[in-house]
């Protein structure tokens, strides 16, 4: 397997995507970006910081190294602790020639990048994704932002980093519950681009469960090429690009309704079944294939049924969607496991009807 692969924009090379078992390499990485004496922020979440601050600091061996750190949580994505990292940047005297690094998850990733694109204009960044969902999703195609209010990612920014350095290892030192996670944004990538990929996730899930390097290596690989090659054809989401957003819609509702007690990937998970769903009562794929893919989901130790949340208020919930346009939701549906549309015309009855089924629902009627 290659130990990178980069994104470009048209024939131009943007950024390398790296992937690694350490951080042993991340030094000279830095010196083909001619890093030279920029001064360097490591912004990281109080949890991360803990385990891989250090070891990252002595990688770069640099006494030009600044950091700054926050408390862990989804709560703290917000213009606050935006603020407070702007003031940080101030006071060390950082210029719009030096370096932000994002050392973390989705949460440190997007904000990092957020304060990046708008510190001074712009200064360049680096993201060092520590959780397997921000590895092969949030790291990759330069979508930055963060919440506002109650409203997840209302405010942000495309911005592409200098380098996303992945350090596998990292996988090692999540909880069960932060590891699977990702897997909600990998079967994503199969159903909607790969089916062959879902083939194989199927086949090796035991491995993947237990974290076995070498499997882990292929399927961030795998999942890293498919966003890649989607976002490097669509970087501003115009069109193919929204394909990504299979199984969000809902997701991202539930997300907010259940008030953030559910994780990203699992509400993704959700999200993918009841999208499933109203493909299926639209006849465009069969009731063994939704079975099939519902399956998945389960053994990857991913939700694919909940309890508790408001239909009304999911459903009120999914009008705030960023994919909309002129009031109409850009909903992604499967044409067959392997292959996603956009499509404009799914109803708030069918929504309605694909939530009473991941709330509580069985095919004995179908």
């Amino acid at each position: 397997m290659a130990d990178r692969l980069t994104v470009h924009d048209g024939e131009t090379p943007v950024y390398d995507i790296v992937f690694r078992r350490d951080f042993g390499g991340f030094g000279e990485e830095l010196e083909k970006l001619g890093v030279g004496r920029k001064k360097i922020c490591i912004v990281s979440d109080s949890t991360v910081a803990s385990y891989y601050m250090e070891l990252l600091q002595a990688a770069i061996g640099s006494p030009s190294v600044t950091s700054f750190v926050f408390p862990a949580g989804e709560e703290n994505k917000n213009l606050d602790v935006v603020r407070r990292l702007y003031e940080h940047l101030i006071l060390q005297q950082f210029d719009r020639n030096d370096l932000l690094i994002a050392l973390g998850g989705g949460v440190v990733g997007d904000l990092t990048g957020f304060a990046a694109a708008t510190y001074l204009r712009g200064i360049d960044f680096i993201q060092v994704p520590t959780t397997l969902l921000s590895q092969v999703d949030s790291s990759i195609g330069g979508k930055t932002g963060v919440d506002f209010d109650s409203y997840k990612n209302m405010v942000g920014a495309f911005y592409m980093p200098r380098l996303v350095y992945i350090n596998l290892a990292t996988l090692h030192t999540l909880t069960e519950r932060q590891y699977l996670e990702g897997m909600g944004e990998i079967i994503k990538h199969g159903l909607i681009k790969d089916r062959r990929y879902l083939y194989w996730l199927k086949d090796h899930m035991e491995q993947i469960r237990r974290r076995d390097t070498d499997i882990c290596e292929r399927m961030v690989q795998r999942s890293c090429e498919i966003k890649k090659d989607v976002v490097e054809r669509d970087p501003k989401e115009q069109g193919e690009r929204g394909l990504l957003n299979y199984g969000h819609t809902l997701g991202h509702a539930v997300e907010k309704e259940t008030g953030f007690s559910l994780l990203h990937g699992e509400c993704v998970a959700l999200g993918c079944v009841a999208s499933a769903y109203i493909s299926l009562r639209r006849g465009d794929i069969s009731r063994d294939t939704f079975l099939e893919i519902e399956e998945l989901i389960r053994s990857a130790g991913l939700p694919v049924r909940i309890s508790g949340p408001d239909k009304a208020q999911v459903l009120a919930a999914t009008k705030h969607d960023k994919k909309m346009e002129a009031g109409v939701i850009k909903f992604i549906l499967l044409k067959q496991a392997g292959e996603a549309y956009i499509d404009r015309t799914v109803t708030m009855d069918e929504m309605g009807e694909a939530l009473d089924y991941i709330c509580a629902g069985d095919l004995q009627t179908l």
